[in-house]
C-alpha cells in the first residue's frame, strides 16, 4: 500500500502502459483518476476504471485530449473537487502519428504528434504545479510528477522522426521542471520504456520486427507494461524522496548495449 490514501491522475491510462499504471497504483492504495480520448481499451477487456472498481478499489474516468488546456484543466479541477487533493499525475498520455521519416512527414502529422508528446506533457506538469503549490508538504513533497518518456528520446526512433522528437522534450521537461521546483518541494522523474509488448501496432517505415527487438535487447523477453508500471510506481512513492530530475531506463539493458 506504497501509494494509500493518495489522489492519483494518469493520462492515457483507458490502455496499454497507462492502465497498468492506473491499476497497479489503485491496487497499492491510491485513488485514481484516469483521463484519456476513450474508455475502451486497445488491447481489448473491460474498461481499467471497471478493473480497479471490480477490486475494490476507487476510480474515475474524464474524457481528455492532453493537446488542449481546457480538458487537462478540467481533468485536474475535477480530481481536486472530489478528492480534496492531489498528489501525483503521471502523464503518460503519447502518439506514434503516421510513424515516418523527415521528409514524408506532413506538417500536420508533426504537429500531431508535439501536441500530445511534448505539449501534453507540458500541459500536465504546468497544471499540477498549479496545484501542487495550493498544497501543504507532506513528508518530502508536495507532489510528484512521472512523465512516461522513451528510449527514443535519448537514441534514434529510426523512421518516426515526430515521436522521438516528442519524446525528447518530455525528458527534457521532466529535468528542467525538477530542477526549477525543487525547491518547493516538488518532486519531478521520468520513466523510459524500451520495446514493451502492449499489443498496440508500431507501423510505418522503419518499424522493426519483434525479432529485432529481441535480438537488440540483453535480457530474454522483452517489456511488459507492468514492467513500466512498477517503476513509475517506485517514483510515485514516498521510497523515492530524494531522487528528482532522473529519467530511469525500463529497457531490459537496450541502452546499455
Amino acid at each position: 500500500m506504497r501509494l494509500k490514501d493518495k489522489v492519483v491522475v494518469v493520462t492515457g491510462g483507458a490502455s496499454g502502459i497507462g492502465r497498468a499504471i492506473s491499476i497497479l497504483f489503485a491496487r497499492e492504495g491510491a485513488t485514481v483518476a484516469i483521463g484519456d480520448l476513450t474508455e475502451d481499451v486497445k488491447e481489448g477487456g473491460a474498461p481499467t476504471r471497471d478493473l480497479i472498481e471490480q477490486a475494490g478499489g476507487t476510480a474515475r474516468f474524464h474524457h481528455c485530449d492532453v493537446a488542449k488546456w481546457d480538458d487537462v484543466d478540467a481533468l485536474v479541477t475535477k480530481t481536486v473537487a472530489e478528492f480534496g487533493r492531489l498528489d501525483v499525475i503521471v502523464n503518460n498520455a503519447a502518439t506514434l502519428g503516421s510513424g515516418t521519416r523527415l521528409l514524408e512527414t506532413s506538417e500536420a502529422d508533426w504537429d500531431h504528434v508535439m501536441a500530445v508528446n511534448a505539449k501534453g506533457v507540458f500541459f500536465g506538469c504546468k497544471r499540477a504545479i498549479q496545484q501542487f503549490l495550493t498544497q501543504p508538504v507532506v513528508g518530502d513533497a508536495r507532489g510528484r510528477i512521472v512523465n512516461i518518456s522513451s528510449q527514443h528520446g535519448m537514441v534514434c526512433a529510426p523512421g518516426k522522426i515526430a515521436y522521438g522528437t516528442g519524446k525528447a522534450a518530455a525528458v527534457y521537461i521532466t529535468r528542467q521542471v525538477a530542477v526549477d521546483y525543487a525547491e518547493d518541494h516538488i518532486i519531478c522523474n521520468a520513466v523510459a520504456p524500451g520495446r514493451i509488448l502492449t499489443g498496440k501496432p508500431l507501423g510505418g517505415p522503419g518499424s522493426d520486427s519483434l525479432d529485432y527487438s529481441k535480438a537488440r535487447t540483453p535480457m530474454p523477453r522483452l517489456g511488459r507494461p507492468g514492467d513500466v508500471a512498477s517503476a513509475a510506481l517506485f517514483l510515485a512513492s514516498e521510497e523515492a524522496s530524494y531522487i528528482t530530475g532522473h529519467n530511469l531506463m525500463v529497457d531490459g539493458g537496450w541502452m546499455a548495449y
